[in-house]
């Protein structure tokens, strides 16, 4: 806990309270020293100008509230209504995106801001009404892990976790990783991590974490390019150096849509004499790529590598069979 974090949770004991604090009751409140929890405490009355008076009776503090016609507040940024309603819609991307990520801390953002804006007289709109996320696919659920992995992360300490892969049919593997990169990507959340079993960057999905322990000792810090080159040399969430080209060609029809579409950093494109558009892109597994290609029918065909082109096929075929046996 940094020392605003302990000065916001200060604030917050006394302005609940009608009745002296002591010290004690403080420095557990804030989990720190008692030097550090004086010193806090000198920073929010010195400092800050907060009415906190020491009671020798009841050997405790307290916020004086005769002092003022007001509540204190916390001295704090001021936005204007244009920045404070973006605010609000970042935090309604958020919580339309994963529901139940971080979500008191969102229910706490979204009242401040709301509080902020009636200090400005400016309207408080519903943002759930204006904008609407639709979301597919979706796994994590609740923030049971996430947080601590976002803790660790954030605070460079290397984590202890249990991880079953969805393909996989053995109890968890235990194993101890420093986080690098939270990746949001197609609606799920996954983690890019240096795993210290296998002594190389892994890509774990966090909805499969079934336990997150932040550990002592510091993180590993990946190399910034290496990292980079981990997480966009190749096509999709499948990670690593890119080994071969995909090259598709999109009918004309569905050009208008592509030529528009983002699919990787380093992808290259071309329009064809005959209206159609071809698009080059790395990749190392074919298998995402696969799923983007057929989602798209008989508008695109892949031009190379063969293998690609096989199997594709192999999963045209696999469909036909599903309903071979219907009545024509």
């Amino acid at each position: 806990m940094d020392r605003f974090d302990k000065i916001y949770r200060l604030h917050g004991l006394f302005s609940n309270r009608h009745t002296p604090v002591s010290l004690e009751k403080i420095r557990e409140h804030l989990e720190c020293s008692k030097a550090t929890a004086t010193r806090t405490i000198e920073i929010l009355r010195d400092h800050l100008n907060a009415p906190l008076d020491y009671y020798r009776e009841f050997n405790g503090y307290q916020y004086n509230h005769q002092s003022s016609n007001t509540p204190y507040e916390l001295p704090g940024l001021w936005f204007s209504s244009e920045e404070l309603h973006g605010l609000l819609i970042c935090q309604q991307i958020l919580q339309s995106i994963s529901p139940g990520i971080l979500s008191e801390q969102i229910e706490s953002l979204q009242q401040r801001i709301n509080k902020m804006l009636s200090k400005e007289n400016s309207p408080q709109p519903v943002i759930a009404d204006k904008i609407h996320f639709p979301t597919v696919g979706r796994r994590l659920k609740d923030d049971q892990h996430f947080k601590r992995i976002a803790t660790a992360l954030f605070s460079n300490k290397q984590l202890s976790i249990k991880y079953k892969a969805r393909g996989q049919s053995s109890a968890p593997n235990k194993r101890t990783i420093s986080a690098q990169k939270i990746i949001y990507y197609r609606d799920n959340w996954y983690l890019a991590a240096h795993c210290h079993f296998r002594k190389e960057l892994r890509i774990f999905s966090i909805d499969c974490v079934h336990s997150a322990e932040s550990l002592r000792q510091t993180a590993l810090i990946v190399d910034t390019q290496k990292l980079q080159s981990f997480l966009h040399s190749a096509y999709g969430i499948f990670t690593g150096k890119a080994e071969f080209l995909a090259v598709l060609e999109f009918t004309k029809i569905r050009a208008n849509w592509v030529a528009d579409e983002h699919w990787h950093p380093d992808q290259k494109n071309e329009w064809l004499e005959n209206g159609n558009y071809q698009l080059s892109i790395p990749f190392s597994d074919s298998r995402e790529l696969i799923m983007d290609i057929l989602k798209h029918g008989a508008e695109v065909k892949v031009i190379s590598p063969s293998f690609l082109q096989k199997r594709v096929k192999e999963e045209i075929d696999k469909m036909k069979n599903n309903y071979h046996n219907l009545v024509k």
